[in-house]
């Protein structure tokens, strides 16, 4: 098809003024971007429905770890009006339910093209069109490239000796299948101890004969402390809607909370363990930002903080030696904290087994189960919930290609190389949301912001006359340079020590390089917003067949 352009920026033969990848939260939202701003576009999603990471990651227990109220989208007053959330961290049903009635309420399905996995992007330099590619053998080409795949679209494969020789089931986490799993008088081992690997151990110790965790790493499991949403809190969060976007705005990692103001040094040994256990009560996230200002940044706190959950665990725990072994010995918030639960209390049951494998790794999967040393673990089940090849790996594992065929993967070899975590010098109009350094924040209030910089952007060009535009040099390595200047700032200089996901450093051979903005979500909304109000300074625009011109 043709697509119509306005009187500044003649039409190109294209077949859709935009593609967009992926249709999760970032997916969904570019998708309203783009209808509102009367552009043909087509969504291409693997799945077979909305979801994104809530589609693929249906495994038992799954749900959010930031409060319903602020796991959501912003662009209708309306929407929020009409959805009533059912708990305080939504499962993935719940979520993916909110996503159908977001598509179906906007009519947005008749843009939407499912089962369809794309398999590459290559830019015509010539043309300044996109070529996008399914495994189908199908072709679209676009103006705009949109990139919402996420954060976690390729998982960690279980690449253990013997697999293929196991007599039982053995599921990944991220790819559970659509009908339920039957646990009832199983044996069942789950290899990991993160934020996925916690929620499953938890739901499948209820039903299973027997479940043993193989841990490689022990994890700082914060109580998520759920409960079901009555009509009056309904009413509540209606009320205090702009209230609670405002708050939103200003929490450093874009959730419903105040951040605390207090410095460790601030009160004294009495009042801090008073302070940590109202964190603690209160569940979630609310322990690492509610209680002093610097655990991120100033040792003494971090280590306070730190030993106040080990001494949970030691609390909670009857087994002293498995509770010894459920204790991290490295600082809070190196490695993602997940939230659960009753997951330390889970280990007091009689058919629970904790696996130590931290010295001790796996060997060998055998037809009766797991070999770890001289011990044999009998299973009936095996789930591998070990994680990603997070943040980069979505955009390095397709094949997208730029200017003079250069890929991403060979771009970001050393690390990703962004401009505001949206756009990369040498692919034009490609967008980026919800990529590599962006920040590490509750996703939808930065998808929220992503992708109304993104029209913003679009629009700028349209009315400019440009058809063109792209990260400079200087502005990606700019970007890349205040990266490393906030981490430097904090104590997650050192996450790659313990082979943390957003550092990279879980995946053999990754470059380990700092994959966020850790400068906080408010300073992110704060910068983005002043490039675009500079008339999106770092970036040139140009028009087909013109000389490239710097904003």
């Amino acid at each position: 098809m043709t697509t119509k352009g306005n009187d500044k920026n003649p039409a190109k033969s294209v077949d859709f003024e935009a593609i967009i990848v992926g249709a999760g939260f970032g997916g969904i939202r570019a998708l309203h971007e783009m209808r509102k701003l009367g552009l043909s576009v087509r969504l291409f999603e693997a799945g077979s429905d909305v979801g994104g990471t809530w589609y693929w990651n249906r495994y038992p227990g799954a749900r959010t770890d930031s409060e319903s109220w602020s796991y959501c989208f912003y662009f209708s007053r309306e929407l929020m009006e009409e959805w009533n959330w059912p708990e305080r961290m939504p499962s993935w049903q719940h979520v993916q339910n909110y996503m159908r009635y977001t598509v179906d309420r906007f009519g947005m399905r008749t843009d939407m093209q499912f089962d369809t996995r794309v398999r590459s992007a290559h830019y015509n330099e010539e043309e300044n069109h996109w070529t996008i590619t399914t495994e189908q053998g199908e072709s679209y080409t676009c103006t705009y490239f949109i990139s919402a795949i996420g954060w976690f679209e390729v998982p960690t494969k279980p690449e253990f000796k013997g697999l293929d020789s196991f007599a039982g089931q053995w599921y990944l986490s991220c790819r559970w299948p659509e009908k339920p799993v039957d646990f009832t008088g199983k044996r069942v081992g789950i290899v990991g101890a993160g934020s996925t690997a916690v929620q499953i151990f938890t739901t499948v110790a209820k039903t299973a004969k027997h479940v043993s965790l193989f841990q490689r790493t022990p994890n700082y499991v914060m109580p998520s402390r759920n409960y079901p949403l009555d009509e009056a809190d309904q009413l509540s969060i209606k009320r205090d809607y702009d209230a609670i976007v405002a708050q939103i705005r200003k929490q450093v990692f874009a959730f419903p909370m105040k951040d605390s103001t207090l410095r460790y040094d601030d009160v004294n040994d009495e009042q801090r363990q008073a302070i940590l256990d109202a964190g603690w009560e209160a569940g979630g996230f609310r322990f690492l930002f509610e209680t002093f200002c610097d655990i991120f940044v100033d040792e003494r706190s971090n280590a306070a903080a730190s030993e106040y959950v080990r001494n949970k665990i030691r609390a909670i725990v009857k087994d002293p030696v498995v509770a010894e072994k459920l204790c991290p010995k490295y600082p809070i918030a190196l490695k993602r904290p997940p939230t659960c639960n009753f997951y330390y209390e889970t280990f007091n049951r009689s058919n629970v087994s904790l696996v130590d494998i931290s010295e001790s790794p796996i060997d060998e999967i055998v037809p009766g189960g797991i070999r770890v040393g001289a011990d044999h673990h009998e299973l009936d089940i095996i789930i591998f919930a070990m994680g990603f090849d997070a943040v980069t790996g979505p955009l390095s594992n397709l094949d997208v290609r730029g200017r003079g065929g250069e890929t991403i993967k060979n771009k970001w070899q050393a690390g990703p190389r962004t401009s505001l975590g949206i756009g990369i010098d040498g692919f034009p109009n490609l967008f980026i949301v919800t990529g590599p350094q962006a920040p590490f924040a509750n996703v939808p209030p930065i998808v929220e912001a992503a992708v109304t910089w993104i029209g913003h952007a679009i629009t700028h060009m349209r009315e400019k006359g440009y058809d063109r535009m792209e990260a400079s040099p200087e502005a990606v390595e700019s970007w890349a340079q205040l990266m490393q200047t906030m981490v430097n700032a904090t104590l997650l200089r050192h996450a790659g020590t313990q082979r943390s996901w957003y550092m990279g450093a879980n995946i053999p051979g990754k470059p380990q390089t700092v994959l966020f903005y850790f400068g906080g979500a408010e300073a992110y909304f704060n910068d983005i917003e002043r490039v675009a109000a500079n008339g999106f300074e770092g970036f040139n625009f140009s028009r087909t067949g013109e000389t490239v011109e710097p904003a």
